[in-house]
């Protein structure tokens, strides 16, 4: 199978970070990545590009730091309620996306809601979550579903 070489320019999970250059899937790359403006194909000349982007992440994440430091002190161990639709029979119409638990955390932090990791939640009750607010640091949390 043949393998590319890319640069990626925005973070991406399971695969790295910004200014990262990793060996990908031909077609991964070219249907996706590429298109999707995550990355951009490596060439040598781009080694002054992934530099200056990796000077950028550190300095973002050095100012981000204490912002996950203060956030994560806000979220761990808190219980977030969403309210649903419910059927008769306790299930949810739909479910729960990570929008919606991001937009009731929104009032302790604000959060990525592509950050968010948890279960399928299709009936009401009580689910453990965790969100990435940097790179070296998380937050688990408990996200309580009510009927609406």
């Amino acid at each position: 199978m043949a393998e590319t070489k890319v640069i990626l320019t925005k973070s991406v999970a399971n695969l790295g970070h910004s200014g990262d250059v990793v060996e990908v899937r031909a077609g991964y790359a070219r249907n996706y990545l590429i298109p999707q403006g995550l990355a951009f194909a490596w060439s040598k000349g781009a080694a002054v590009q992934i530099e200056s982007m990796r000077r950028a992440r550190l300095a973002k994440s050095v100012a981000t730091r204490e912002d996950a430091v203060a956030a994560k002190a806000a979220i761990e161990g808190s219980i977030v309620e969403v309210a649903a639709k419910v059927s008769e029979s306790g299930k949810l119409f739909g479910g729960v996306s990570a929008d919606k638990i991001a937009a009731a955390l929104a009032g302790k932090a604000t959060v990525d809601p592509k950050s968010i990791t948890v279960e399928s939640i299709k009936t009401t009750g009580e689910f453990a979550a965790t969100v990435a607010l940097h790179p070296e640091i998380s937050a688990s949390f408990t996200v309580k579903v009510v009927a609406e």
